[in-house]
């Protein structure tokens, strides 16, 4: 699904269209201020572009979608396991204490509406899950490293350990990300994977010319899904390689670390 106002053209997922309480989108590369690498709507503050052009890109995007949240909540990710929980102490908190909190946080968690949580990527693959009947939401950050670490695994737990979140509860978005036909890795890559117990065979192909393995992150993380329980009637990829698609979406692996990224955010309607 796409929703598209003016210049600006956002992904949606057609498995929460029914679910009218709840929204998540992930943006395209189009529509907004930022120059060069950042062209034209990164809405991330902390990957060198111009503050002035994340504020605006930012506005620019609030007031794109159906319903505009009361903040975008966007953690400094640092491609770990750490999870935040935004709850009431939250709402309560100083502009400083919140920035101390979303550092090295690479998950968040809340059942607030208004509230959009948000992940920026830029390959890696971002994950948006809504448990339909406690009704809590869940942005998470998923690159090689949070997938082998089974971070969506541990989000999930989170949310069941926290507000009895069950696996048939939950719904999920797999958004843009590099696809395994274009994420080329080493074996030391290869390795961790095998090491975390992945089944290799159904997340990874070798080939024998460029000596590089293949690993399929999305699958990768859609296996975590389905050893918490879920079914994967209820996990939705939309399919999008932003390697392949670097022009409509940001890739890191053709643009370099200092770029813009995509934000994938979720929220409820309050």
């Amino acid at each position: 699904m796409e929703r598209i106002v003016g210049n600006i053209r956002l992904v949606e997922y057609a498995i929460l269209r029914k679910h009218f309480e709840v929204y998540a989108f992930s943006t395209y590369r189009q529509g907004g201020v930022s120059t060069g690498a950042y062209a034209s709507l990164n809405c991330t503050p902390y990957v060198g572009d111009d503050p002035q052009c994340v504020r605006q890109n930012q506005e620019i995007l609030l007031n794109t979608l159906p319903h505009r949240p009361r903040e975008l909540v966007i953690p400094w990710q640092t491609h770990g396991t750490d999870i935040l929980t935004v709850d009431e102490d939250w709402l309560v908190a100083t502009p400083e204490r919140r920035h101390h909190l979303l550092q090295g946080i690479d998950a968040m968690i809340t059942d607030k509406p208004g509230v959009c949580l948000c992940v920026s990527t830029a390959d890696c693959i971002p994950i948006l899950l809504y448990d339909h009947v406690h009704r809590v939401i869940a942005a998470v950050h998923a690159g090689w490293r949070g997938t082998v670490n089974l971070l969506v695994l541990r989000t999930l737990r989170r949310m069941h350990e926290y507000y009895g979140t069950e696996a048939f509860d939950v719904l999920a978005c797999i958004g843009p990300g590099i696809s395994w036909e274009a994420f080329e890795v080493g074996d030391e890559v290869f390795d961790a994977f095998h090491k975390a117990g992945y089944p290799m065979h159904a997340i990874a192909t070798y080939d024998p010319c460029a000596k590089k393995h293949h690993i399929n992150l999305p699958e990768a993380n859609a296996i975590q899904m389905k050893y918490f329980g879920m079914h994967e009637d209820f996990i939705e990829d939309c399919r999008i390689c932003t390697y392949r698609r670097h022009e409509d979406f940001f890739s890191a692996r053709r643009l370099g670390a200092k770029s813009g990224r995509i934000l994938s955010g979720i929220m409820l309607r309050g």
